[in-house]
């Protein structure tokens, strides 16, 4: 959900950067005091209207994620300091806040719960590794609530501190990662430590700053040992590495022998009643692959294969093999088993009946030519509400909500993609699978929102969605939308960021639908007070493409309203978000105003997605908050009021014509 306080009013949105030389006070020997109101402040403001501060003041945190206080702590040595934040939190909702010391992530989702009022001050103290001299301390806010009043942090420093003795953690997993005549190539896996590892140290002597390293002057085929320690800005030494043995190559040639890497990651990507799609991640060589063999027997030379003329309703078992020009051939990937699906043909599932969807004109239609309207809803940021994603709460979506798509909120800040891309996209992968599985479509939302331009993470999006559609570009039910809510930028950026994005999942997957928000929050430009003429006059250049809209009923009025019933006669459009309340998710439902929306995408057969499948505690999440910890999530009896009206409108049948 782009924070939609902000999508509601714009002109409120630059990000105030309130920043000061910090004057710390002396507590006595051992603390050092410093003041939240002398810090520097991204989207806060400091006031003194709670009596029981300390200093001239403290922070009062703007209600959204990533609200931020950054202190600057000096510390005479390397040491272990005892952090204590003063606050106060006049409501009974926990604020959790996000701890970074010199831009590390040290404790996510740190709890900072009610303390009664405004003017009860309560402590909380947390333990981090400081470095000698200068460092930073930055709470950042981790819910659309905010943080808390926050009067200060006390630094229990050396001199008052305690020295620095804890040794990093073991590097793991030493390794080979190739040989020549006179090189070995090395790498393994980071170490951890309190304050910070600052290099490694092979048992040949050298020290390097990365988790790599080629050791080179070696003779031909001889075998080498190696292990390595991790080092930390105090002189702390980990133990040794299990060793690894490596022979180089002989020198002057000779025949191929070396076998290629196992394939890795054989999964099925989709399966019909006479066939499986499977698809593996590729296989290395010294020389080079030249093919895969599959366990039936076919054998392939890409990474992925449709195993036709199979039964109906039947377990199928496969593994994979590569081999190089030389026959080697690597050992088998793991295994997986995959079930056809059920004879009889033709389906009731949304997916079954539609398959691969085409705009046609300015509506989206389905394989057989005929404009549909899909209705599903969004979950909030997998970062925070994963934990939602369970069996019962699928089967809440697509039986009881019959539902036609499921929207995956994936943040790229927040706490979100660019913490852990390989954790966030194996999110996305375990999503996508599942709705394959049951029948209903897939919407991959890249959901960008601060910085609002999305060239900010261009880069990043190439890398996410070039994996996703080379996984699964064989699918037909996924909808790729490259940027959620561009803001505070002007079309012409958003048109170029999409017009090279674009591209990137063509050159994969040829046919599947792409949708792009656009400026002014995937309003047209009006939410930023431009004209829907600057997208109409100057449209993207793609095929299958649709753009996104945004609103938010309590707060976009009549004057939205004629903005998405203009804009989708002229241009396809796809409502991938919508609330029923205000902007930020939360105040009182307008449900009259959601009506004239509702009933204006009926008409138009324009698809939506309202916010959000989740327990979050504002109103427009649709489940009462503590649900996702349960197993029970059909029916009205866990639902907020939102959550009642919407499913009503989504679960009534389908059109889904198709002659």
């Amino acid at each position: 959900m782009a924070r939609p306080l902000l999508l509601a009013l714009p002109a409120a949105l630059a990000v105030s950067v309130v920043s000061a030389v910090v004057v710390p006070t002396v507590a006595n020997a051992a603390v050092i005091e410093y003041q939240a109101e002398n810090a520097t402040i991204t989207n806060g403001v400091v006031e003194s209207n709670h009596a029981g501060f300390t200093g001239t003041g403290f922070v009062n945190y703007d209600n959204a994620s990533g609200s931020a206080v950054e202190f600057t702590v000096n510390s005479p040595t390397s040491a272990a300091a005892k952090i204590t934040f003063r606050y106060a939190n006049g409501t009974s909702t926990n604020r959790p806040m996000n701890i970074y010391l010199n831009d590390t992530l040290k404790q996510s989702g740190w709890s900072f719960p009610g303390t009664g009022a405004w003017t009860t001050w309560n402590t909380k103290t947390i333990t981090l590794g400081l470095k000698a001299g200068s460092n930073t301390i930055r709470t950042v806010s981790s819910s659309a609530n905010g943080g808390p009043n926050l009067d200060r942090i006390d630094v229990d420093t050396p001199g008052g501190g305690t020295p620095d003795t804890q040794a990093p953690s073991v590097p793991g997993n030493l390794r080979s990662t190739g040989a020549t005549s006179s090189s070995v190539s090395l790498a393994w896996d980071a170490s951890t430590d309190n304050v910070g590892v600052t290099g490694y140290v092979l048992s040949n002597g050298q020290t390097v700053s990365g988790t790599s390293h080629t050791v080179t002057g070696l003779s031909p085929d001889t075998e080498y040992t190696f292990s390595v320690q991790a080092r930390d800005a105090a002189g702390n030494t980990s133990g040794a590495s299990e060793s690894v043995t490596v022979r180089t190559e002989p020198g002057g040639g000779g025949g191929d022998t070396e076998a290629p890497s196992v394939p890795g990651n054989l999964r099925s990507t989709g399966s019909t009643s006479s066939s499986v799609s499977l698809a593996w991640n590729a296989s290395t060589d010294n020389v080079g692959v030249t093919g895969y063999a599959l366990s039936n027997g076919q054998t392939v030379t890409g990474t992925t294969h449709t195993v036709t003329g199979l039964t109906a309703n039947t377990d199928y078992t496969f593994t994979v093999r590569a081999r190089d020009a030389a026959g080697n051939q690597s050992g088998a990937s793991n295994s997986v088993t995959v079930r056809t699906q059920p004879g009889g043909g033709g389906g009731t599932r949304p997916h079954d009946i539609n398959g691969l969807l085409r705009v046609c004109g300015v509506q989206l239609c389905n394989q057989y030519g005929k404009p549909i309207q899909l209705r599903g809803a969004s979950t909030h940021g997998i970062q925070w509400y994963h934990q939602c994603s369970k069996p019962q709460w699928w089967d809440a979506l697509t039986t009881d909500w019959n539902a036609d798509f499921i929207r995956v909120a994936m943040y790229i800040q927040e706490d979100g993609y660019e913490t852990d891309p390989r954790k966030f996209t194996d999110l996305m992968h375990g999503y996508i699978e599942e709705a394959t599985r049951r029948g209903i479509y897939v919407l991959v939302d890249w959901h960008q929102l601060s910085p609002g331009d999305p060239n900010y993470n261009l880069a990043r999006a190439k890398t996410f969605f070039t994996e996703i559609a080379q996984r699964h570009k064989d699918k037909t039910n996924i909808i790729y939308d490259i940027a959620n809510e561009p803001n505070g930028t002007s079309w012409a950026r958003v048109k170029s960021y999409a017009e090279q994005m674009i591209p990137v999942i063509r050159n994969i997957d040829p046919d599947s639908l792409i949708v792009s928000g656009t400026n002014g929050w995937s309003t047209f430009g009006h939410s930023d007070g431009d004209s829907p003429s600057e997208v109409l006059n100057n449209r993207v250049n793609a095929t299958n493409f649709m753009y996104s809209f945004h609103f938010y009923a309590q707060a976009h009025r009549d004057a939205y309203l004629q903005v998405l019933d203009q804009v989708s006669s002229q241009v396809p459009v796809f409502v991938t978000e919508f609330g029923t309340q205000a902007a930020s998710g939360g105040g009182s439902n307008d449900f009259t105003m959601s009506q004239k929306y509702i009933d204006l995408m009926e008409r138009k057969k324009i698809s939506w997605a309202n916010w959000n499948f989740s327990d979050d505690g504002l109103t427009g999440a649709v489940f009462k908050t503590g649900t996702c910890a349960g197993t029970t999530f059909a029916g009205t009896n866990v639902l907020k009021p939102a959550g009642v009206w919407v499913r009503e409108r989504m679960r009534t049948p389908d059109n889904f014509p198709t002659s």
